[in-house]
């Protein structure tokens, strides 16, 4: 048996275990990084450890830092009412406000995970706030994010047609974000119907102007729960199923404090977080490191309210994303990525190595980086587009598609923001749910992004 095939089946075996007995599945996958590491790849602790992701354990630490001060203070609590207010208490409205706020942010050149790692904490406190099923906002963030990450100035577009015309293909830049936004905007559509949007639609408005937890605070619809995994109140209990009558938009508390003014702290977290969108956006400054400077002068002016910031860090989450992406990094190492690549790429029948090579982008993509990966797929796809069989603007449309909107999946950054980010959730249910929906995607997205792109003979 191969080495590769070996690391590919360790691999299922650490998903069946973590699976089937509750472990963690990153402990799992530092494990099996360890053993197949040493005993198949030949590498030594340096090797094991160069695929250690130290920039997304920076990010998640330093957001889900950031965001914990900003929850412990009412930050979030005041931008969910301000979000209301804004759309005139559609509570329907927030998850498309959310994907076409992420959209724009990678539209006009941000990094797709520092978009989704601004925006998911707000949005999914909100969906906390109002029992909306997290899986649905986290699925619209992340669907927003790559739906305009491919415009011709976004890093994404510019990556993908850097190497379209390194490889001298024909390209065409409104063609591929077209094809990326289309698609994700209609994935959003399916997702926002399927889990809960037409019930959130049919409660109409809630009160803006009261306060969550008070008499009457939302009292025109009803609870607007959807989804496989609503919300948890703060007891740790599940909100009443939708349409019982109960009348009430939101969780009581009656200790919930004032959110519709603003004291010296939410001024200065608000401050904080505009900086950090200027930060990333304006100067190219890592989204990470900015906030854990950020929090860390927050906890310094007001250490009250970050005195339990720190143990409200995602910890659990970022041991599972860390150690599957090391393992990742052991099978990259190995050359068991390109291995499968290439096999697919020696198939004689163009339309079924364009398919397969679609299923290779979006399986390793949920894993690991989508740019990555395509960079690795498009010159592959080169000799049978040479053929002249298959058009090249479809094929790359595909390809792009298919790494991107596996995203949703806790194993990458982005979809490990969403799981990071959801407060009051059980968090090993919302993954085990992300994680079903992210194999649906990858399941699913390919052949379809296949049939629509690559058969008609795009370009």
């Amino acid at each position: 048996m191969s080495p590769e095939l070996i690391s590919i089946l360790v691999l299922v075996v650490v998903f069946v275990i973590a699976t089937t007995r509750s472990v963690n599945m990153g402990a799992l996958a530092f494990a099996a990084a360890f053993a197949v590491g040493e005993l198949v790849a030949d590498l030594d602790a340096d090797g094991i450890f160069a695929g250690f992701p130290g920039d997304l354990f920076v990010v998640l630490v330093g957001v889900t830092y950031l965001f914990a001060i900003a929850r412990a203070n009412g930050t979030t609590d005041w931008l969910v009412h301000a979000s209301i207010r804004l759309v005139r208490g559609r509570v329907a409205l927030i998850p498309w406000v959310m994907f076409f706020i992420t959209g724009a942010l990678t539209a006009i050149g941000a990094v797709s995970p520092a978009a989704v790692a601004i925006v998911a904490p707000i949005a999914l406190s909100f969906a906390s706030r109002y029992h909306i099923s997290p899986l649905l906002m986290g699925a619209m963030v992340v669907h927003g994010a790559q739906g305009g990450g491919f415009s011709p100035i976004s890093i994404y577009g510019t990556i993908v047609n850097g190497i379209v015309e390194r490889e001298n293909l024909p390209g065409n830049e409104i063609a591929l974000f077209l094809a990326s936004l289309f698609a994700n905007i209609v994935i959003a559509g399916i997702v926002f119907v399927l889990f809960g949007g037409r019930k959130l639609w049919a409660q109409g408005a809630v009160a803006v102007d009261e306060e969550p937890g008070r008499p009457g605070a939302g009292s025109t619809g009803s609870t607007g729960t959807a989804g496989p995994s609503p919300a948890k109140n703060t007891n740790g209990t599940a909100p009443s199923p939708t349409g019982t009558g109960t009348g009430t938009a939101v969780a009581t508390r009656p200790d919930t404090p004032d959110t519709t003014h603003l004291t010296p702290p939410r001024i200065a977290t608000l401050t904080a977080l505009v900086a950090l969108v200027v930060a990333v956006l304006a100067f190219d400054l890592d989204a990470g490191l900015t906030a854990i400077t950020l929090a860390v002068l927050l906890s310094t002016a007001w250490p009250e309210d970050s005195r339990k910031a720190v143990g409200q860090i995602a910890w659990s989450t970022v041991l599972l994303i860390c150690g599957v992406l090391t393992y990742v990094g052991v099978l990259d190492q190995m050359g068991t990525i390109k291995w499968a690549g290439e096999g697919v790429g020696g198939i004689g029948v163009p339309l079924l190595a364009a398919v397969l090579l679609c299923y290779i982008g979006a399986i390793v993509s949920a894993f690991a980086s989508s740019v990555g990966i395509m960079g690795a797929l498009i010159p592959l796809a080169v000799p049978f587009l040479a053929q002249g069989e298959i058009g090249a603007v479809g094929m790359v449309a595909a390809l792009a598609v298919s790494a991107t909107v596996v995203d949703v999946s806790p194993f990458s950054t982005n979809g490990a923001l969403v799981l990071a980010a959801a407060p009051d959730v059980d968090r090993e249910r919302f993954f085990r749910q992300l994680m079903i929906y992210g194999g649906i995607v990858v399941a699913v997205v390919p052949a379809v992004a296949w049939l629509v792109m690559v058969v008609p003979g795009w370009g």
